[in-house]
């Protein structure tokens, strides 16, 4: 066995180098699936499958509060100690919340990422420190000494890994902390991105302070034998009691929980697994079209297998020599793309924004694994198989005499044709379902870019100004820093106008909300949720705003007015339906609650996702809510990338301890946002797909052509004998490509609406049925396709009929 195994291997390798054109298409093609295949599996192995890196994570789960806005809201702080001492279910709650510190330096102030936590955080997640030691039990609460721990990143680059870093003093906001631990080199928790410094969170923050102010997310340790749905069930149990407890903040307030895993990659996951199947089906072509190779191969050596069996070879030594040519061409197919594997992961990897990466960082450092060599393995193995059945069905329905005979090449073109056209309408179907999902993402993207925002995005600039509380904490010195902020910038050359805002600008989040009811009308606690935004008196004339009603805000509207209001239409529509809402007034819950007389509306501006519902939204006066931690917007003569290094320079010459960050124009923030970003990757990618499944669909349809012109050079030259016009000819092999690509686009609609349902989440402003898009791509194959058939057509109607007869 051994012996007869090294001879067909033998044997197989000379056929292979005697064949060099088929050798290299094939293993090419199989390259080209596998190293598609393997790189996009990669990213779904290291998002989706491997288990997050902590201890038990399938234990984990992240905790949420809901309502009717926000499916999985964040918790309030002293929501979070009711469940805390509440729950029969965790064996630890803990509770986290991303955050930006100003971080003092021998040169100035510099942003630096960070989290505060609570104190047994790293304990559930089950992470111990590298480095020195973890939180304290009591170690959150007010008035404990204040410590932080590093991230390894942030050790080795701002302290060179010095291990003499345990015990220094760092100043974070004003606050000295004392570093005690460092965290190891592969923790990661995506959701607050590459945090640097991680404080244990004390209950000081204002919103801290609040039952009604959810800033906070959790994240629990089930207890062993406990079920995700006998937690939630307890934790449901709280939230009513709750509700019951305290009917003016908890009212309409449920509970949720999720797996850890899927809170980290709930955004990406539908992305990834679009991108899987299509690399899975570009994969499937691949197969088929090499698959259609080795079974042409395998009938134009018909006359091979019968002298070979005439002198005494059997099937099975037949069979055993194929199938190790199909094993080394599936290998070296397969060898070749794992090879090509690593580039493309960097490729892709070169393809996520920063932001992305930033909350996905188990990413960094992607490679190949042992979990992508055992896909690598799989495919080989499927296309080892592939292939040799497409060589033993051939021996199989082989004939010894009609092998022999002069007419066997008719007979083997007959059962190419058969079997070569199914194998083309196969992949003709699959490249319709690409080129469909590839053309409705791209018009998904067509329209996202095109949506009305509400503002004027041109020359509109933006940048975050970030002064520390200690110093600009309280409201009149907040509110002064802003006038000269805007005072400085609107002299500047090229500045037409210039604003501020709090909780954010366009297209960043929907911000923090207010729960308010509208004044004069029966109130029984619902929760009416709405986004805030605190803005200056030019703002929605820097942005370009659109005023339906009513006025804008002016310097009068200060802390020592009446409390106002601006909302845009949404909220007009949504609590006030054929009315005018200008003069009217709601009542915001805080405490104590405020009345407050809504002067404006304005048109709907996307401050949120780009493919997100437009929500009701409040505008207040920045100077009856004054921050110290606002955005900048300002309106220029001219493209404004020039003078965002300007604006900087400006700010850190009032005090050199602000920090401004986050300098963009209007424009690469819309270009750059996640919806964006993550509906034009989506296109980009699929449409490569799409393009290769349509080129080798086109050579798999041109080989099944090529090959029955070949076979038929006698029919085709008695037909001109007959008298047969070359147009005729022309008909005759095109109608046969024709109806080879009308049965493969039927198939391939029909495959593509279901498939395009299942992807009905990541389209925007297309439906699955879209006719235009389905006509178009079947167009563009049918004509690419027909194409194909063009050169073997004109060969065949250039035959000469005595040659042909000659020949024959």
């Amino acid at each position: 066995m051994i012996d007869n195994l090294r001879k067909d291997l033998g044997y197989a390798m000379r056929q292979l180098r005697k064949n060099p054109g088929f050798t290299f298409t094939a293993v090419f093609v199989l390259a080209l699936g596998t190293c598609a295949s393997l790189a996009i599996f990669a990213f779904v192995d290291a998002v989706l499958i491997r288990p997050l890196p902590y201890r038990g994570p399938a234990r984990l789960v992240a905790v949420y509060e809901t309502n009717a806005m926000f499916p999985r809201s964040n918790l309030s702080y002293a929501d979070y100690q009711d469940w805390k001492q509440r729950n029969r279910v965790f064996r630890s709650l803990d509770v986290y919340q991303q955050s930006g510190f100003l971080l003092n330096t021998p040169s100035g102030a510099q942003p630096a990422r960070g989290a505060r936590v609570s104190a047994g955080f790293f304990q559930t997640l089950g992470v111990t420190p590298a480095l020195g030691r973890d939180f304290y039990a009591g170690e959150d609460l007010p008035g404990a000494p204040r410590s932080t721990l590093l991230s390894y990143a942030a050790w080795q680059q701002r302290y060179g890994g010095n291990r003499d870093v345990l015990g220094q003093v760092v100043t974070l906001n004003g606050i000295a902390h004392v570093i005690a631990g460092v965290l190891p080199r592969e923790f990661h928790f995506a959701p607050v991105g590459r945090a640097e410094f991680w404080t244990a969170m004390q209950p000081t923050y204002p919103c801290d302070l609040r039952r009604s102010c959810h800033s906070i997310y959790g994240v629990a340790r089930l207890e062993e034998g406990v079920s995700l749905q006998a937690g939630l069930a307890n934790v449901q149990a709280i939230a009513r009691d709750l509700e019951k407890q305290y009917p003016d903040s908890n009212r309409s307030q449920g509970a949720m929980l999720i797996p850890l895993a899927e809170a980290f990659t709930g955004d990406i996951h539908p992305m990834l697994m679009v991108l899987l199947a299509g690399a899975g089906m570009l994969l499937l072509i691949a197969g088929v079209n090499v698959a259609g190779l080795v079974l042409l191969r395998s009938a134009n050596r018909q006359r091979e297998l019968a002298v070979r069996r005439a002198l005494g070879a059997s099937r099975g030594r037949l069979v055993a020599q194929f199938a190790t040519e199909a094993v080394v061409l599936a290998a070296a197919g397969c060898a070749l793309g794992l090879s090509l594997t690593s580039g493309a992961i960097d490729l892709l990897q070169g393809l996520l924004s920063e932001d992305l990466k930033a909350r996905l960082p188990f990413l960094d450092g992607l490679a190949l694994n042992g979990h992508v060599a055992g896909g690598a393995g799989a495919i080989a193995a499927l296309a080892a198989v592939l292939l040799s059945m497409s060589s033993c069905l051939r021996i199989r329905t082989s004939d010894l005499r009609s092998g022999l005979a002069e007419a066997s090449r008719g007979s083997a073109g007959t059962v190419w044709r058969r079997l070569g056209s199914r194998l083309v309408i196969l992949e003709l179907a699959t490249a319709l379902v690409l080129l469909a999902g590839a053309g409705l993402l791209g018009k998904s993207l067509y329209h996202l870019m095109r949506v009305d925002l509400g503002i004027q995005p041109d020359r509109l600039v933006t940048l975050e100004i970030v002064a520390p509380r200690p110093t600009y904490g309280t409201d009149p010195k907040a509110i002064a820093l802003a006038r000269e902020v805007l005072s400085e910038v609107e002299n500047l050359p090229g500045v037409r106008s210039a604003a501020v805002a709090v909780n954010g600008v366009p297209m960043t989040s929907n911000g923090n909300t207010t729960w308010f009811h509208v004044a004069g009308r029966p109130w029984h606690g619902e929760h009416n949720d709405a986004p805030e935004r605190d803005v200056s008196a030019g703002y929605f004339t820097t942005l370009g705003a659109r005023l339906l009603r009513g006025r804008y805000f002016n310097d009068r509207d200060d802390g020592s007015r009446p409390a106002v209001a601006i909302i845009n239409r949404a909220l007009a529509r949504t609590y006030f339906p054929n009315q005018d809402a200008v003069g009217k007034q709601i009542v915001e819950h805080s405490t104590p609650p405020t009345a407050v007389e809504i002067v404006g509306i304005v048109d709907d501006i996307r401050e949120g996702p780009l493919d997100a519902a437009i929500p009701p939204v409040l505008y207040f006066p920045f100077e009856q809510r004054p921050d110290s931690y606002f955005a900048l917007v300002a309106r220029t003569s001219q493209g404004g990338e020039g003078l965002l290094p300007a604006m900087a320079a400006m700010v850190r010459k009032i005090d050199a301890g602000i920090v401004p960050r986050g300098g963009l124009t209007m424009t690469e923030r819309i270009e750059n946002s996640e919806s964006v970003y993550l509906h034009r990757s989506l296109a980009w990618l699929a449409g490569g797909f799409a393009a290769l499944a349509l080129l080798l669909g086109v050579v798999g349809l041109y080989g099944v052509i090529a090959y029955s012109v070949s076979q038929r050079n006698r029919e085709i030259g008695i037909r001109m004998a007959l008298g047969a016009e070359p147009r005729s000819i022309y008909g005759l092999i095109l109608g046969e490509a024709g109806r080879l690509i009308a049965v493969g686009t039927v198939l391939g609609i029909g495959a593509s609406v279901a498939a395009a349902g299942l992807m009905r989440g990541l389209l925007f402003g297309v439906s699955s049925w879209d006719i235009p898009t389905l006509a178009g791509v079947a167009m563009v194959l049918g004509l690419a396709a027909l194409s194909a058939g063009i050169i073997p057509a004109r060969r065949a109607a250039s035959v000469n009929p005595v040659e042909s007869l000659r020949a024959e």
